[in-house]
């Protein structure tokens, strides 16, 4: 069968994170939603997405396909589900399509036609930018108990200081000694090729993703997530760090989610917590105004390829769109629309040109290319989000 994730209607309250990929590849737990369904399932899976990403993200579609709607987690209860679908059958949790049987020549779908099976048991869903960070813990707990059934850990070394050892996880060329690892308070994961540095403290949840690094003497509370290629450092808290982003310094990060390609200056600090201690709002590009989160602690949002220089400080519930540069002492407005040059001062426009020096000198130092497909993604994003700068 071919399985095709869609990003359906959640993919704007999903922005900036989504101006650059589908979907499913946002970065939850220890996997995107994409490896997850992949692993579940035992089959490479493809994705229907906004036209200008679809050249990096290609749909492949076969003669029968089942479509999934990615902003849901999958479980084995789903999966089972899935797996069985046929033709003419869908799956709904309420009035939310979860996934469809889909046939190639199926000119459009009708579920008025369809046999609907009612999906009524709890899942976890990714419907908001926090909720990337929110639901990061028990997401780092079921794909910790996916990922680790019936194979053995690497031996934990004798420096490691270690609470709850029978729930940490380590795969083959981590390197860690001397460091404190306490996993009563949930799961460590440490991925192939990693390092954690002498004197960091990890407290669980904690997934350490494939090549990346915590450096020395930093303190890691859960649920924190640290992609592939990214390092950490200073303190950081209930974060989720998608790949080859870097926050190496100390400063404080936390109830925050970082997209790719993003630095973190020396010494900058995030405010999660507001100092009347309401609940925060979040810039919402789908109402162009505030939304509200429900949330007491909620901290930075920053979209793909952005920055900030040294002691760089972000006020409670701040969103950082795509390619944004920020600098300069004061707190920056809590909305830094993509592609945005300065600080608290004021913003000038990032133009392409000098953007796309910085992205190819970054990533090249990763060995990946920054080639025609990257540079059109940014310039339809650079044209889309013109509206809400100001020069």
């Amino acid at each position: 069968m071919n399985y095709i994730l869609f990003d359906g209607p959640v993919r704007n309250a999903l922005l900036p994170f989504t101006f650059t990929r589908p979907v499913a590849d946002i970065l939850i737990g220890i996997m995107t939603i994409r490896e997850k369904w992949e692993t579940r399932l035992g089959s490479t899976i493809t994705t229907i997405t906004e036209e200008y990403l679809s050249t990096k993200f290609p749909m492949v579609e076969m003669e029968e396909n089942v479509m999934i709607n990615a902003a849901y987690l999958p479980n084995d209860k789903l999966v089972d589900m899935i797996s069985d679908l046929t033709v003419n059958q869908a799956i709904f949790k309420g009035d939310d399509v979860i996934a469809f049987f889909a046939s190639e020549n199926q000119e459009e779908v009708d579920f008025d036609s369809y046999e609907i099976i009612h999906y009524n048991d709890e899942c976890l869903t990714v419907e908001n930018t926090w909720d990337i960070f929110s639901k990061n813990d028990a997401a780092i707990r079921a794909d910790f108990a996916f990922l680790t059934e019936d194979r053995k850990s690497q031996p934990i070394p004798k420096s490691v200081n270690v609470i709850a050892p029978e729930n940490i996880f380590i795969e083959e060329g981590a390197k860690l000694e001397f460091v404190t690892l306490n996993a009563s308070t949930g799961p460590i994961y440490i991925g192939k090729n990693t390092e954690i540095m002498e004197g960091t403290v990890i407290r669980g949840p904690f997934a350490l993703c494939e090549n990346a690094s915590v450096k020395l003497n930093a303190k890691i509370y859960g649920a924190t997530t640290v992609g592939p290629g990214s390092r950490i450092g200073g303190e950081v808290k209930n974060s989720v760090l998608f790949a080859n982003s870097n926050k190496g310094h100390d400063g404080f990060l936390g109830d925050s989610v970082l997209g790719e390609w993003c630095n973190i200056g020396a010494d900058s600090n995030n405010s999660n917590l507001k100092n009347n201690y309401d609940e925060v709002r979040l810039w919402s590009y789908e109402t162009e105004g505030f939304a509200r989160t429900g949330l007491q602690f909620c901290g930075l949002m920053m979209g793909d390829h952005s920055k900030c220089g040294i002691n760089t400080m972000f006020n409670t519930g701040t969103v950082v769109g795509v390619s944004a540069n920020i600098f300069g002492s004061g707190f920056p407005r809590n909305f830094v629309p993509s592609f945005s040059w300065g600080g608290a001062a004021g913003f000038t426009t990032y133009v392409t040109k000098k953007a796309f020096e910085t992205a190819k000198l970054v990533m090249g130092r990763r060995n990946i290319d920054f080639d025609e497909t990257e540079a059109a993604i940014l310039e339809h994003i650079f044209e889309e989000t013109k509206k809400w700068r100001k020069d």
